[in-house]
C-alpha cells in the first residue's frame, strides 16, 4: 500500500446499456488533499461519486481506500471506513429532529460513550443549538443544508465528498461553508463537485476536469481556467 494517497481509483467504468458513463477513470488523492471536480452536465462526475460510496458497482476497474478495495462493498461498510458524503439535495430524516439525526450519525461511527459529546460539538460549531430539537421536516433548505453538513462531521470519516454543497445557499451561506470546508479539510481529505467557479478558487488546491466520461485534464484552478479545452467544454469562451 502507497501510504502517500488515501484514495486510488484505477481504470473505473460504468455503462448504461449501450453509453459509457465512465471510460477508464483514472484519480489518486493524497491523503489531506481537497480536490474539486468540475465538468458540464452529463460528464460523469455523479456517476463517479455513486461508484465512491456504493450507490452504483463500476462494469470494470478498482476503488482503493486505505488500500482497500471497495467498488464491490455496500453503502454501509463504505461509510463504515471512513467516506462521508454530502448530497446535492439534503438526504435528511424528516421525522426526527436535528439533534436526532446527529446521533444517528455519529452512533454509526463513534464509540457510545463519544456520541453524545461528538454531537454536542457538531451542533456548537454550525450554530444549531436553537433548533437542536426541531424536526428536521420542519426546517427550511438553508438549514436542512447545514444539518447534512453536521451528519457528514459526526461520522468523522477521513474522505468527505461534498456533490455541489452550496446549492441554493445565500452569498453569505457560501461564505460560510467555504470557511467550514476549509476547517474540515485540516482534518480529512475532500472531493467536492462544483459549478460556481468563484467557490472553488477559493477553496480548491487542484481541479480535475471530467468531460464524457474521462478525466479532461488535472491542474490548478488558474491553469485549468487557461487551458483552451476547457474553455471550450465548460467555462465558455472569453473571460471565464
Amino acid at each position: 500500500m502507497n501510504d502517500e494517497f488515501l484514495l486510488d481509483v484505477r481504470d473505473l467504468e460504468r455503462r448504461f446499456g449501450g453509453v459509457r458513463a465512465l471510460a477508464g477513470v483514472n484519480l489518486r488523492l493524497k491523503r489531506g488533499e481537497m480536490r474539486c471536480l468540475i465538468g458540464p452536465n452529463g460528464a460523469g462526475k455523479s456517476t463517479f461519486f455513486k461508484m465512491l460510496t456504493g450507490q452504483l458497482r463500476p462494469n470494470s476497474g478498482h476503488i482503493l481506500f486505505e488500500g482497500v478495495e471497495i467498488a464491490q462493498k455496500e453503502r454501509h461498510e463504505i461509510s463504515r471506513l471512513g467516506i462521508g458524503i454530502k448530497n446535492q439535495v439534503p438526504s435528511v430524516f424528516d421525522g426526527v429532529s436535528v439533534y436526532e439525526s446527529l446521533w444517528l450519525a455519529a452512533a454509526s461511527r463513534v464509540q457510545s460513550r463519544s456520541v453524545e459529546h461528538v454531537v454536542d460539538e457538531v451542533l456548537e460549531r454550525l450554530a444549531l443549538g436553537s433548533i437542536a430539537h426541531v424536526p428536521v421536516g420542519l426546517l427550511a433548505h438553508g438549514q436542512r443544508q447545514w444539518v447534512e453538513f453536521g451528519m457528514v462531521m459526526a461520522l468523522q470519516p477521513r474522505l468527505i465528498l461534498l456533490d455541489e454543497p452550496t446549492a441554493g445557499m445565500s452569498q453569505e451561506e457560501v461564505k460560510r461553508a467555504a470557511t467550514l470546508i476549509r476547517e474540515l479539510n485540516q482534518r480529512a481529505s475532500l472531493i467536492v463537485v462544483e459549478h460556481d467557479m468563484q467557490f472553488i478558487r477559493d477553496i480548491a488546491g487542484m481541479v480535475t476536469v471530467f468531460h464524457q466520461g474521462s478525466i479532461l485534464m488535472e491542474d490548478t484552478m488558474a491553469n485549468v481556467q487557461k487551458d483552451p479545452r476547457v474553455r471550450e467544454i465548460y467555462l465558455g469562451r472569453g473571460d471565464a
